[in-house]
């Protein structure tokens, strides 16, 4: 092989030049066969699983069970099986489910991938740290023809230009970072394909491309690269549909800031969603670092999306109230629609039709 090499990720075919730590000689491709095998490993909460209960939750019938170390503190609710029980019932993928910081992947989560491919499954894997980064994870799919996915490799994207596109979209915009952006973009596409409208869910994280099968891993694309990266996800659109885009990080997360304001200009969306989850005490991993207000927010997304759209305009409010009872998830509903007059209401407990309802009001076809 030469030093490039062939791989697919999202709906994009690419040539990139690997590392040198990469082999060119592993097979890859753009689809992760399910059924699947959910990786939990030794995640230590309910959020470190995001990926694989964001597969169990929009996804269910692909996947047949869980995969957790002894010392792991969540579950997906997925039968626990070991990789030859997996097979047994029909794997073919083993997902890994969990996002860990700053993407690695721990020596236990590589001998786990190392023994799941001996087992006769495919590994996919959305962590910043490439499967094909690790000479044993490389080795071993080779010997045992395996295929190995990298969902977090982007596509080649130009740099974005701000020109206004056909179509019309929507972003979903947080006061912080996994206030659940994606199940909120996901339920919006459910409820306004129930009600017969176009609309289509543009994943830019990891869980959103396993769940969507294409996108781009937006948090993995060159900074200046980010808004021509969501342009390039969501071209000119002349069917009358709606583009429905998953938001990334805050405005107000010293970390993440960059992503979130790249997605904004790239959108260019008509309609914004703010998610939120209550009771937060500070910002995702920044004890020093406060919420930020809901109205703030709104403010302040609203401005950066009018760089390039100048009629954005809020539609609602999606909260996170897995947290709270439902007698007090239903106030702080009530009291969030009151303060900011839009409609407000948990994706998953309540549904999105009242925001739906504004949206198809505000921004008419």
């Amino acid at each position: 092989m030469t030093s490039e090499t062939l791989v697919r990720t999202g709906s994009a075919l690419l040539m990139l030049t690997p590392s040198p730590r990469q082999d060119h000689e592993v097979a890859t491709d753009s689809c992760w066969p399910p059924p699947f095998l959910l990786y939990l490993g030794d995640a230590r909460d309910d959020l470190a699983a995001k990926t694989a209960r964001g597969l169990v939750q929009f996804r269910p019938e692909w996947c047949v069970g869980q995969f957790r170390r002894p010392d792991c503190k969540t579950s997906v609710g997925m039968p626990d099986m070991n990789l030859a029980e997996a097979r047994t019932a029909g794997a073919r993928t083993m997902i890994i489910g969990v996002a860990s910081a700053g993407g690695s992947m721990a020596p236990g989560m590589v001998a786990d991938v190392v023994a799941a491919l001996e087992a006769g499954l495919h590994v996919a894997s959305g962590l910043h740290e490439l499967l094909t980064s690790h000479p044993a994870i490389v080795a071993a799919a080779r010997h045992h023809g395996r295929h190995l996915f990298d969902a977090r490799v982007p596509p080649l994207t130009p740099v974005g230009n701000g020109r206004r596109r056909v179509g019309k979209r929507l972003l979903t915009v947080g006061t912080d970072c996994s206030t659940g952006k994606m199940y909120a973009t996901l339920m919006l596409e459910r409820e306004m394909r129930a009600r017969g409208l176009r609309a289509d869910f543009r994943a830019t994280g990891q869980t959103g491309i396993f769940i969507a099968r294409r996108g781009i891993p937006i948090d993995a694309v060159v900074a200046d690269f980010i808004s021509g990266g969501i342009e390039w996800l969501s071209p000119d659109r002349n069917d009358g549909g709606w583009d429905l885009i998953e938001g990334q990080g805050s405005l107000f997360h010293p970390s993440y800031a960059g992503v979130s304001m790249g997605l904004l200009h790239g959108a260019q969306p008509d309609a914004l969603v703010l998610c939120h989850e209550p009771g937060r005490a500070h910002m995702r991993g920044l004890s020093d670092y406060p919420l930020p207000g809901l109205r703030e927010t709104l403010e302040a997304n609203l401005s950066a999306a009018r760089l390039t759209n100048p009629d954005a305009l809020a539609v609602g409010v999606a909260l996170n109230t897995t947290r709270m009872d439902p007698v007090a998830a239903v106030r702080v509903c009530r009291d969030i629609e009151d303060a900011l007059g839009v409609p407000t209401q948990d994706p998953v407990r309540d549904g999105v039709a009242r925001i739906v309802d504004r949206l198809q009001e505000c921004v008419p076809n």
